[in-house]
């Protein structure tokens, strides 16, 4: 049976992976597909609650619906500034684009 803390475990696996590749990647996609990982760890840990702690309320599979589209906004934003820094400046390592001035 998979209970609470096999679900605990993936998800702190997952936020673990997510932060080293934010500490370590060096362009600004690598950067932003780890926050979606966090964040998607995030979401496994509101479903694992919610699912074993009040099963018949679906208050954590609402926060995650609202998660996931928070995610989206962030991640339409975000490549579209990488786009444009790309444009401007030819990279998109973030060690490279120390002053944001235009």
């Amino acid at each position: 049976m998979i209970g609470l803390a096999h679900f605990l475990t993936v998800a702190a696996m997952v936020f673990a992976i997510g932060l080293y590749g934010l500490l370590t990647k060096r362009t600004v996609v690598g950067i932003l597909m780890s926050i979606e990982l966090m964040l998607n760890a995030v979401n496994i840990n509101l479903i694992a609650f919610s699912r074993f702690i009040t099963p018949d309320v679906l208050t954590g599979q609402v926060f995650v619906i609202f998660t996931i589209a928070v995610a989206a906004a962030e991640v339409a934003i975000g490549l579209a500034m990488v786009f444009r820094v790309y444009r401007d400046r030819n990279t998109v390592h973030a060690a490279r684009l120390n002053e944001m001035r235009w």
